[in-house]
């Protein structure tokens, strides 16, 4: 907390001090006032009743520790501010807020009463922080707390600034929460307990309670009370009554008694008596306490005082916060009186306020990084003492150093928060001003002070700041990437460097530190600036899709550029800005050669980016790609393009092709060549003249996918815009694409035909119409049939919008206009019709209910799907009721009645089918993966099930196959009545109708018949009686390959993917062993036409495995040679240019010792690799430690002062130094012995050189150097002031106070002395301060 500001005197005032009387007055004499007294106490006697004004004013006081916000930066802004405009808004009050010298907050509240009262609770529940408590009542008074329409309560809380919680009726509690500040609960509780007490009056002849309530003065509470509330408490105790005495903040005198009858009197007797006796015994004294020692005098939570009241019977009363008043009154027997003041003053003195002078740019100096400075000061303080330290927000937090406790806080601790501490040192750093607060014990305030003072000034004489203007523009440039600028000056120069914030907008630059840093950091900065200003920004236009990959992958091929134009700043837009501007900035010839270099780089992208789109149909993808992606492997490697598929669940058919235009051309081809083979696709060139081909695709494609939906999916191929050409191919199966030219060639003449006619008005029409999206396969019809009647019996085109269009309701009929009015009648007749919702209801037998419901109503949603939308509602499982309803179009509920009668039909003629096909060839007929099996389903729509493994093999009449693949033993079970019969495990079902299932069972059969087939021809035999051990092959079987464990993960791949494309690639399933059985056979299964295959491509890819390890062997040879550590660094290169140039020349790693590691021999580089680029790159390192012996090193003496501009910007001048003369230049570090000692080291005619030029540098820099520092003298900043001795503050001779005065101290208590004005008035002292 900040000292109070103390009156300095001059020297003549300070001899020879003013009188009391001098300096302050007494007031006229009494008779003098009373003689014109006369005339206005007659006046003040007649009972005018005063004219109350409509706006009051109230003055609220937040103490520091209870503001909410407490950001002494941001005050009059930020969201304090915030919340009083809001409050004045929301009430028409008016606010304005002060800070106190404490720091507290001053609220003056301006308005009508009712306004000001409501402004009052929302400060306080808004700006003061919140405490809570609650008090218990019985239940059936809380609705005396909360009043008619609850309007006691409001006053309440408006009257006490708290909010009042009270449980609701069905709630059993009793508790009452209050919330707001302290003195605001106090007030609350008191409140509620008087209510729930005026209740609890007796009732005649029914209750024997009582309820009393006694008048005492408010001064003597604190004796009734006891010290820390112990004897009410005892009286409490003994007579069982309850006695509310009003917490010191509220201004009320009477204490009320609650209980029985005969035990109220006893207690108000008991009260009566100490009355009594403390108003005959006590008498009372005042004195004069500084202000801020006040809350010394009170102690945490007031302990103080309850602690001096316990001691000596003498109560304290201290004055409220924000009364001005500074005098202390003491109440209590005379003879304790003594005893007491010592103590009060004691407890005032015990803590003092001070406060030292320092500039607040000093203030992170004297706190030291990470408070090191502070702790110094805690080292010389008693082990007992504490230090808190308030500091401003951006400083770093002060450590916990041993021996001392430390509360680091970001706002100032009141004492009242930090009562677990007996002494306290708080030192306090305000933001921004030039001082440094103090408080704590005395003497330990007297040391720390002492401390800081000679700290500050060792600070003020070595230490300089200097300002410079530099434009914000350029501020985050001379900050660098990541602070690498700025951090380096900061490091070389030792200064502390302060640049405003972007957000400031301010040019002010303040550098901080020794006065030569200082300098030569301004020098430094300002230079920076210059060639800034002189720098050439040039903008280049790059397609923003171009920017990532000139970025690269994690920026690889950015940085590469900028290492290349390591001077030019390269910008590149933020994506969310859809910009092409890419900003080059640096030096004019660097800025220039970059751009060149930028817009090759763009050119190649553009030729390599030529994208073409390649519709192929769906089913032929997968041939694209071929067996493990192959076939598209090639056409990528060989025509060097990249080659995208659409996903699988995706509906598209296009295929994208990027690269150079002509590969893209060649790779195109190729696709379409492998469709071509593969399936009956006609390709047919039609000639239309290209005016008219935008009018024919329409608009996004519309028109010409209508017609490609409309014949069969086929592919209609435009040529590029502005290419000139008028071909148009059409590709197809040949009837759809037969079909697909007459209706182009159709619509071009109808085109040619309105331009021709366009003066006649019969051009081309278009009409749009809208139609829920549900409704368009319902007008669509099964397989277009509705719409190709519309379009046939209009000559109007109906496009309908495709699924990545946004306007999903959109229908556009082209045509002429009266084709497309008729179109257009008769869809909306067909809309209208779709929207008269209407509700049927049909018969379904409960068995079948299941069948469209399963799958989560997969059946339901394809209806409502077909049929505009229609909802069918079956009812819940467990109900017998057979009745189905249905709504929506009635159209659309028709056509789902008939489905849905079609779909009963095909379940009531459904039968099952079995096939009896032996196990062993089960697996054959699924295919890979089940793919023969789901085909045949999908195209006779029957279900298929296969048997279950039989469990127990060992018993059937035919061989049957485990799931290893090995044979059963044959045998017989005697029991089976009919050994030729077919087993249940060879049996599969056929559900469907049976018409279908009898196909679909043929189609099973001949896929065995097939198999058997394919065989016999490959082994010559006949296909009508193949031999048995042809059945046999087609058996699944396994066999085992022997493989070196160490090689099973590799065989794996990455998350099982390298023997995932074995498995699809040879139709076989393959099982490695688990790790920890450490076996080398793996198992392969399948039949025995593709095991001979599966296990040669194992094989070879076990050859391939070895091949690596061998070569990974071979290239794990290392050589070690031993290098003087002295040379690692010119081995290595700046930033590993050498040792990586050497590194991929000779295809090797290259190893250098730890530096950290003692135990390894610092002089040994290891180098692996082949044995024979081993040996070449040992080579080529002992070369360059050769020209390294030859090399010579010079000290030559070059000021300090001229060191950063021989250096240059980013160490680019010295680097081209270096390069020139082809030798190493070392310039001292900071804190050398030698600042003035340069080493260049090189060839001796090159150092020789190297040296006569930078001597000559350093000839011409110097003469700058010394008439910049000759100027400085004169722009130094004038030298801070000493700091003043502390004043004494203000001195008066002959007090009433003063032992050697005469005077007589004033009774404040009587009337003679304090006269009232007006009527006479009897004298009334409070405790707690004066009523508000």
């Amino acid at each position: 907390m900040l000292a109070d500001p103390v009156a300095t005197l001059n020297p003549e005032e300070e001899s020879d001090p003013p009188t009391y009387k001098d300096a302050f007055p007494p007031l006229p004499e009494k008779a003098a006032c009373l003689e014109g007294a006369q005339e206005p106490a007659g006046a003040w006697g007649n009972k005018i009743r005063p004219i109350k004004a409509s706006i009051i004013t109230q003055v609220f006081h937040v103490p520091l520790e209870e503001r909410r916000y407490k950001d002494m930066n941001q005050f009059g802004e930020g969201e304090q501010a915030k919340i009083c405009l809001e409050i004045m808004q929301r009430t028409g009050a008016h606010l304005e807020l002060s800070l106190a010298k404490d720091q507290g907050l001053s609220i003056m509240v301006s308005g009508k009463l009712d306004a000001v009262m409501k402004a009052r609770k929302d400060i306080v529940a808004r700006l003061q922080t919140q405490a809570s408590a609650t008090v218990a009542i019985p239940k059936e008074h809380h609705r005396f707390v909360i009043g008619k329409n609850g309007e006691k309560l409001q006053d309440l809380e408006l009257k006490t600034a708290t909010k009042i919680q009270i449980p609701r009726p069905d709630d059993p509690s009793n508790q009452i929460k209050i919330t707001g500040t302290k003195e605001g609960i106090e007030k609350a509780r008191h409140e509620v307990l008087l209510i729930s007490a005026e209740q609890a009056r007796p009732r005649p002849a029914v209750d024997k309670r009582a309820v009393e309530r006694l008048e005492v003065e408010k001064a003597f509470h604190p004796f009734i009370a006891g010290p820390y509330n112990r004897l009410v408490g005892e009286i409490m105790q003994e007579t069982g009554t309850r006695i509310n005495i009003p917490p010191p903040s509220v201004n009320r005198t009477e204490i009320v008694f609650t209980g029985e009858k005969e035990q109220l009197a006893q207690a108000v007797a008991r009260v009566k008596k100490i009355y009594e006796e403390k108003k005959k015994k006590t008498t009372t004294i005042a004195v004069e306490v500084k202000k801020s020692q006040h809350k010394y005098v009170i102690g945490p939570k007031g302990n103080s005082l309850q602690e001096i009241l316990e001691r000596t019977g003498v109560s304290v009363e201290i004055p409220p916060s924000d009364s001005a008043s500074e005098t202390v009154i003491l109440r209590g027997e005379p003879e304790k009186l003594g005893q007491a003041l010592t103590e009060v003053y004691a407890k005032a003195n015990s803590f003092t306020v001070s406060s030292v002078s320092a500039p607040s740019w000093l203030h992170r100096f004297i706190i030291g990084k990470k408070g090191q400075n502070l702790a110094k000061i805690t080292q010389q303080m008693p082990k007992h003492a504490a230090v808190a330290v308030a500091i401003p927000p951006h400083t770093v937090r002060v450590p916990v150093p041993q021996g001392a406790l430390w509360l680091v806080r970001d706002d100032p601790p009141s004492l009242s928060r930090l009562s677990g501490l007996v002494w306290q040192v708080h030192i306090e750093f305000t933001e921004g001003e030039d001082k440094i607060a103090l408080e704590g014990p005395t003497e330990d305030v007297h040391a720390a002070q002492g401390q800081i003072e000679s700290m500050v000034r060792d600070l003020v004489s070595r230490m300089d700041y200097v300002e410079i203007n530099i434009d914000h523009r350029f501020h985050r440039h001379l900050i660098g990437k990541s602070g690498a600028n700025i951090n380096r000056i900061k490091d070389q120069y030792k200064v502390s460097v302060r640049i405003p914030p972007d957000s400031e907008k301010s040019s002010l630059v303040r550098i901080e530190g020794d006065p030569q840093g200082v300098q030569q950091a301004k020098r430094e900065l300002l230079e920076l600036a210059s060639r800034m200003e002189n720098e050439r920004t040039k903008d280049l236009i790059v397609e923003q899709k171009f920017h990532r990959t000139i970025i690269g992958q994690k920026g690889e091929r950015i940085r590469e550029i900028r290492d290349k134009f390591p001077e030019v700043i390269i910008n590149f837009p933020d994506p969310a800005q859809k910009s092409d501007v890419v900003q080059l900035r640096g030096p004019k010839n660097e800025v220039e050669k970059c751009a060149k270099y930028m817009q090759k780089t763009v050119a190649d992208l553009v030729e390599n980016s030529y994208s073409i789109s390649v519709p192929v149909f769906k089913q032929f993808h997968k041939n694209i790609i071929g067996k493990g992606g192959a076939n598209i492997k090639k056409i990528r490697e060989e025509s060097n393009t990249k080659i995208d598929l659409p996903a699988e669940n995706s509906n598209s058919e296009t295929i994208v092709i990027t690269g150079k235009r002509a590969n893209c051309e060649a790779a195109r081809s190729r696709i379409l060549s492998i469709q071509k083979d593969l399936a009956n696709i006609a390709e047919v060139e039609v000639s239309i003249p290209a005016k008219l081909h935008n009018s024919l695709i329409g608009t996004k494609g519309r028109l010409v996918r209508s017609i490609m939906e409309e014949c069969g999916g086929v592919h209609i191929h435009f040529p590029v815009e502005g290419s000139g050409s008028d071909t148009v191919v059409i590709r197809g199966p040949s009837s759809d694409v037969e079909k697909a030219k007459k209706q182009l060639l159709h619509l071009a003449e109808e085109k040619v035909t309105c331009q021709v006619l366009v003066l006649q008005q019969t051009k081309s029409f278009t009409v749009d119409i809208r139609a829920k999206p549900e409704y368009h396969k319902f007008l669509i019809g099964k397989g277009g049939g509705k719409i190709r009647k519309v379009r046939d019996s209009t000559g109007a085109r109906i496009i309908f919008p495709a699924a990545e269009d946004k306007d999903q309701d959109l229908i556009t009929i082209v045509g002429k206009e009266e084709a497309v009015r008729e179109a257009q009648k008769e869809l909306e007749a067909l809309i209208q019709s779709l929207d008269n919702v209407v509700e049927d209801h049909m018969l379904v037998d409960p068995r079948h209910h299941r069948h469209f419901v399963v799958r989560r109503g997969q059946v339901l949603r394809e209806i409502a799907e077909e049929y505009g939308g229609v909802m069918v509602s079956f009812p819940r499982s467990g109900t017998q009721s057979d009745k189905v309803t249905l709504k929506g179009a009635k159209d659309c509920v028709e056509a789902a009645k008939k489905r849905i009668q079609e779909v009963i039909e095909d379940l009531e003629a459904q039968v099952t089918v079995e096939c009896a096909i032996p196990q062993k060839f089960h697996r054959s007929v699924m295919g890979p993966k089940g793919s023969r099996i789901q085909q045949i389903t999908r195209d006779y729509n029957v279900q298929i099930k296969f048997p279950d493994r039989e469990e127990n093999p060992g018993h059937s009449t035919e061989p049957v196959i485990q799931e290893n693949g090995d044979e059963a033993v044959e045998g017989r079970d005697p029991k089976e009545p009919d050994p030729g019969s077919p087993r249940r495990c060879d049996i599969i079902t056929i559900s469907g109708r049976k018409e279908k299932c009898e196909a679909a069972k043929e189609a099973l059969e001949a896929q065995v018949a097939r198999s058997v087939r394919a065989l016999s021809a490959s082994q010559g035999c006949s296909a009508s009686r193949p031999k048995p051990h042809l059945l046999q092959a087609l058996v699944p079987v396994t066999i085992e390959v022997e493989v070196p464990f160490d090689l099973h993960r590799y065989i794996i791949g990455q998350k099982g993917s390298g023997i995932r494309k074995m498995m699809d690639e040879f139709e076989v399933n393959i099982h490695v062993p688990a790790p920890e059985l450490q076996s080398d056979v793996i198992a392969i299964t399948g039949l025995s036409s593709n095991l001979d295959r599966a296990k040669a491509g194992l094989l070879e890819r076990v050859k391939e495995l070895q091949a690596e390890q061998e070569d990974r062997a071979l290239r794990s040879f290392k050589l070690s040679i031993s290098v003087d550590p002295k040379y690692h660094p010119k081995i290595i290169g700046r930033k590993g240019a050498v040792i990586t140039q050497i590194r991929s020349e000779h295809d090797v790693n290259i190893q250098f010792p730890d530096k950290d590691d003692g135990n390894q021999p610092q002089d040994q580089i290891t180098i692996t690799g082949y044995e024979k680029n081993t040996e070449a790159a040992r080579d080529a390192i002992l070369k360059i430690v050769g020209e390294l012996e030859q090399m010579v090193s010079e000290d030559v003496p070059l000021d300090h002062r001229v060191h950063a501009r021989i250096i240059g910007v980013r160490g680019k001048a010295i680097r081209r130094v270096m390069d020139e003369f082809k030798v190493d230049i070392r310039f001292p570090q900071s804190g050398a012995p030698d600042p003035n000692c340069v080493t260049v080291t090189g060839l001796p005619e090159n150092v020789e050189e190297a040296i006569d030029h930078i001597l000559n540098l350093e000839e011409e820099y110097l003469a700058d150097v010394v008439g910049s520092e000759a100027l400085q003298v004169y722009m130094k900043p004038p030298v801070h002031e000493e700091a003043r001795a502390p004043s004494k503050g203000f001195v008066v001779r002959d007090a009433p106070w003063t032992a050697a005065s005469s005077e007589k101290a004033p009774d404040m208590s009587s009337s003679e002395e304090f006269p009232s004005f007006g009527a006479q008035v009897a004298p009334k002292t409070l405790p707690w301060g004066p009523k508000r």
